[in-house]
């Protein structure tokens, strides 16, 4: 019984642990997509996103094994979402584009309602 609430309780740990990474996340991404824009290549930016990831985690006292799996997963991730992003981007951008130019050219005209129109001089 005892080994059965010990097991129980290091899985909520481990998975309470790994749910508080995937909130990385939240600024993961866009420090990402800066340095990916600003022209580092992918491994160097999973590099300088991961040494933080790593660092919380050997800080929270998983045994490195699990820290090192734990780390890389969340860095395949952040990988995956980099090259879908930018390749979504790239096919978003000019679509955005040609949907707002096509909508300033034909745009219509302001119309002068008769309540804020200046009143004429009676004659």
């Amino acid at each position: 019984m005892w080994a059965l609430l010990k097991g129980l309780l290091a899985q909520g740990l481990l998975a309470k642990t790994l749910v508080r990474s995937v909130g990385w996340f939240a600024w993961l991404l866009p420090v990402g997509f800066l340095l990916k824009f600003v022209g580092l290549p992918l491994l160097s930016v999973l590099g300088v996103l991961g040494l933080p990831v790593l660092i919380l985690l050997f800080i929270i006292g998983l045994p490195i094994l699990a820290v090192i799996l734990v780390g890389g997963l969340l860095m395949a991730v952040v990988g995956m979402l980099l090259t879908l992003g930018i390749a979504a981007l790239k096919i978003a951008i000019p679509v955005l584009i040609i949907y707002w130019l096509v909508r300033w050219l034909f745009r219509r005209p302001a119309t002068v309602d008769a309540a804020t129109a200046p009143a004429s001089a009676p004659q």
